[in-house]
Parts: structure tokens; sequence; C-alpha cells
């Protein structure tokens, strides 16, 4: 009891010394000889109180502090370096799609352009926009492909961008042949929706010609070379669909673009 009396004491004198020292060095400015007299008095306990909270400033700082920021800074850098691999896994994509072109130029002696695309149409119609235009010598009715096959046609232009229909709306009919027997045809798009894989609709003109799932579909051409120009791969027959008695065959076909995934494609602006 006694020795807590004491304690109790000694710090309420503690306590009074320390707050006249504290007004006495606030008047003079912090040069009042108060300041070195609070010093070496109070100089002990705050180190002996130091050395107990000491642990608690620090982490006080680490959660509060320089620390946080320094947590912070790091955190991101670290997104940073999460876009920039993103971005370089995008490029080489992008390098893939463009080096199954150059190919083309050689074989079907297509001059082509290459372009991005960089928006999609809307739920009613299947068109991609570009990033290339007039200026880069894109004009409308050329044909549009990528390294796996045909993609569409452009429709429009502006000096910087074209507009392209996709084989697979609903309003795209292409001129085709069955690569192994040459008989002829037309595609058409079901324009059922971009999210998803589509197939197109072929009707084969012959009624008698052989048609069978595995046989490869390739554009038959357009005078001139527009809108399509010939021997471009379209896609894969899947599934017969014709009916006893008809003056047509029908089919479906699998097409070798990934509507769904377009990045780099050419335009064929001349042949």
């Amino acid at each position: 009891m006694h020795d807590a009396r004491r304690t109790r004491l000694v710090l309420i004198l503690l306590l009074i010394v320390a707050v006249a020292l504290i007004t006495l060095d606030f008047r003079d400015g912090g040069s009042s000889p108060a300041h070195r007299v609070g010093a070496a008095v109070f100089g002990p306990v705050e180190r002996l109180a130091g050395g107990v909270t000491s642990p608690m400033v620090s982490l006080f700082h680490t959660v509060s502090g320089n620390d946080s920021a320094e947590i912070a800074a790091l955190q991101k850098q670290n997104d940073q370096l999460r876009a920039q691999l993103a971005d370089s896994q995008l490029d080489k994509q992008e390098a893939a799609q463009l080096s199954q072109l150059l190919p083309l130029t050689t074989q079907h002696h297509y001059r082509i352009v290459a372009a991005t695309v960089i928006a999609a149409g809307g739920a009613y119609s299947d068109t991609v926009t570009l990033n290339a235009g007039s200026r880069d010598g894109i004009a409308p009715n050329e044909t549009v492909l990528n390294g796996d096959g045909l993609v569409g046609t452009v429709t429009a232009t502006t000096a910087t961008t074209a507009t392209v229909l996709l084989a697979t709306d609903a309003r795209s009919t292409v001129g085709i042949r069955i690569s192994d027997t040459n008989q002829i045809g037309a595609l058409s798009g079901t324009g059922d929706s971009m999210a998803t894989a589509q197939e197109l609709r072929l009707t084969l003109f012959s009624a008698t010609a052989p048609l069978s799932p595995g046989q490869t579909v390739v554009t038959f051409g357009s005078v001139g070379g527009r809108p399509y120009v010939p021997g471009v791969p379209v896609g894969e027959v899947t599934t017969v669909t014709s009916q006893p008695g008809s003056l047509t065959q029908t089919a479906m076909v699998r097409p070798f673009a990934d509507f769904t995934g377009l990045g780099v494609v050419g335009v064929v602006t001349s042949r």
C-alpha cells in the first residue's frame, strides 16, 4: 500500500513539474533553460518508457506510417507489372495472328492491309470496326480474312476506320464451291449471336452432287475479286439437312474463323 501511494505521489509531482517546464519552454520559444532541465529530468524516464512502448510504435508505423505508404507503392508497382504482362500476352497473340496472314501474300498473291478489330456491332448486326480505313487503301466491297479463313467484307470506310459485315450476319451471302468436287453454291449467315459460336447455312445448287460432313468450303469469287476473292477457306460441312425431293441440297457449315475472338485481320485491297 505504501509503495503504491509513493508511486502515485511521484507521478503526480513529475506531471506538475512537466506542465510547468512545458509552459516556460513554450513562452521562450524553445530556448528556455527549462528545455534542458526537462531533458535531464525526464530523459531516463523517457528511455524506460520508450523501451516498453517501442514495439507498439513500430507496429503503428507499419500499419499507418511510412511503411503503409511503401506497401501501397509496392502494390501499385505489382499492378503495373500485371498490366504489362497482360499487354505482352496480347501483343504475342496479335503477332501470331499477323504471322498467319503473311503466307497469303505469297501463296495467293493478295495485297493485304493488316488491321485490328477495335469495336463490335450491336445486338442486331454482326459487324466489327477496324483501325484502318481509306487512308490505308481500304475501300468498300473488299474481302476481309484472317489466318484461319473468311471473316467478311468491308461495307463502309472513313479515313481511319472500316466497317466489316461478318459472314455470320443474316444479310451476308457468299458464293462458294466445295473444294474436292468444285460444286458451287451459296453460304449465308444465321445471325444468331456474336457471343456464341455460329454455323453458316449452305445451299448447294446441285441436287445430286456428293455432299457430306467433313467437306471443305471455299469462296467461289466475285467479278474482279470484289466483294470476295476466290479460294479463301470458309469452313467445314458439319450436318447435311437436305429434304427428299428438294431441287437443291442444304447443310450447315462450321466456319474456320473464330468470330468471337477476332483480333488482327487482313483486308484484300487488290489481287
